[in-house]
């Protein structure tokens, strides 16, 4: 089954099916690849499908391969584009570039100088694909500790790293305490004093984020992500989830699902 989907635009039959065959060998069913024989019928599939990756010439008639790129852009969208042109003017390239192109070809283009241009642009796509999902996981409350990360000290510190390596098994203060040598109720009152939050509140933000992060990467059981996260039941992980959220885990997948490779 197709997760990510290239589109390839040009007005040239020959160069359009050249490049998608290539292509369709190149991605082994790891990538949809779909064509369109103009920026109209583009526009058309832009809104049908989500273009993770957009290969457009830049001569075509009427809709241009730059009026193409600003519609997307106006649109909200961001592909990431190579542009192809028969036409090596040095104008094109550099409005290309202002709309965020990442590669500029010229025709003919050999498969292996294409295949090198989707190969680059799919290693941008992963990391805006990466940079998305962290957008929509992101705890507020645990960014703002992130920042103080810096003035937190040891053993609170080490406390912290211990615990997001164990996030799936059984975490008490009594055990962490002993890990970083520390008194329990010494380590509940530094960890509270430095962090701005208790000690069983962090652990919960903690595992909520990670099961964010699991719920939007990846199609495993909400069963799995809750035993994945530390919980025993399902259930309990639910309750906790939509007390953070305000949705059931089922509908957060639901509204913020990205595929990272």
């Amino acid at each position: 089954m197709y997760t990510k989907t290239i589109l390839i635009v040009d007005d040239e039959p020959k160069a359009r099916q050249g490049m998608k065959n290539t292509l369709e060998a190149w991605a082994d069913k790891r990538w949809q690849i779909i064509a369109a024989a103009d920026g109209e019928e583009a526009i058309e599939l832009v809104k049908q499908y989500k273009i993770h990756i957009l290969i457009t010439d830049i001569r075509m008639p009427q809709i241009t391969g730059l009026k193409l790129l600003q519609e997307i852009k106006r649109q909200s969208l961001s592909p990431v584009a190579i542009v192809i042109s028969a036409y090596s003017e040095f104008e094109y390239a550099q409005e290309a570039l202002r709309l965020g192109v990442v590669n500029y070809l010229l025709k003919p283009v050999s498969k292996k100088k294409l295949i090198e241009a989707v190969e680059a642009a799919v290693t941008i796509e992963t990391k805006q694909t990466r940079a998305e999902m962290m957008e929509k996981v992101v705890d507020e409350k645990l960014l703002k500790l992130n920042l103080k990360e810096t003035t937190t000290k040891e053993p609170v510190l080490e406390a912290i790293h211990y615990i997001d390596q164990h996030l799936k098994e059984e975490l008490s203060l009594k055990g962490v305490a002993e890990h970083v040598h520390l008194n329990s109720s010494y380590l509940s009152v530094l960890f509270k004093e430095q962090m701005k939050v208790t000690f069983s509140e962090y652990i919960t933000r903690r595992r909520i984020q990670y099961a964010k992060e699991l719920l939007i990467s990846t199609k495993h059981p909400v069963a799995d992500i809750a035993e994945e996260c530390g919980y025993k039941t399902a259930k309990y992980f639910i309750k906790i989830f939509r007390e953070l959220e305000g949705v059931t885990p089922s509908m957060y997948r639901r509204t913020n699902s990205v595929t990272v490779f």
